[in-house]
């Protein structure tokens, strides 16, 4: 087995949510989950199918997205894993929807940090391990930082 690391390449301003599903029809269901969640949320899925043709299906609501999704799993390569990005919109307000699509398994990350997917590589083809989202913590929050924080989540709307 090797393993390596795949780097998730996106803009800055782009979410991204990486999982792994288990059915051809994941691709349609994640759209419809994804455009049923907001109408102002624009989106690109892709999804590496595991078996028969092995294509990568894609489809969105924003060309660039859906391009951008396409080859970072193109990149990842591991069979039934998906990729979705996400602008004008936060995963927050899209990860109970994308859970509750019946084909998906599990969710690596949903993140606008930079992505690293871990992935192992055998004969038979690749799987995902795991991410490394973000960067490592560089201490632990003051009274200060608390307060910095409770003021930020209520000023952006996630808090009364």
């Amino acid at each position: 087995m090797q393993l390596s690391t795949v780097s998730i390449d996106k803009p800055e301003d782009v979410n991204v949510i990486l999982g792994q599903a288990h059915f051809i029809k994941t691709v349609e269901d994640l759209h419809e989950a994804l455009a049923g969640a907001s109408p102002q949320l624009r989106f690109g899925v892709a999804f590496c199918e595991s078996s028969g043709p092995r294509l990568v299906r894609r489809s969105g609501n924003d060309p660039a997205l859906v391009e951008l999704a396409t080859r970072a799993a193109l990149a990842v390569g591991a069979g039934h894993s998906f990729v979705v990005f996400l602008r004008e919109g936060y995963p927050v307000n899209v990860l109970n929807q994308v859970k509750a699509v019946p084909e998906v398994c599990r969710v690596f990350c949903a993140t606008a940090n930079p992505v690293q997917v871990v992935v192992a590589e055998t004969e038979q083809g690749r799987g995902v391990l795991g991410v490394v989202d973000g960067a490592v913590p560089l201490g632990v929050e003051r009274e200060e930082d608390v307060r910095d924080r409770k003021e930020l989540l209520r000023r952006i709307g996630y808090k009364l």
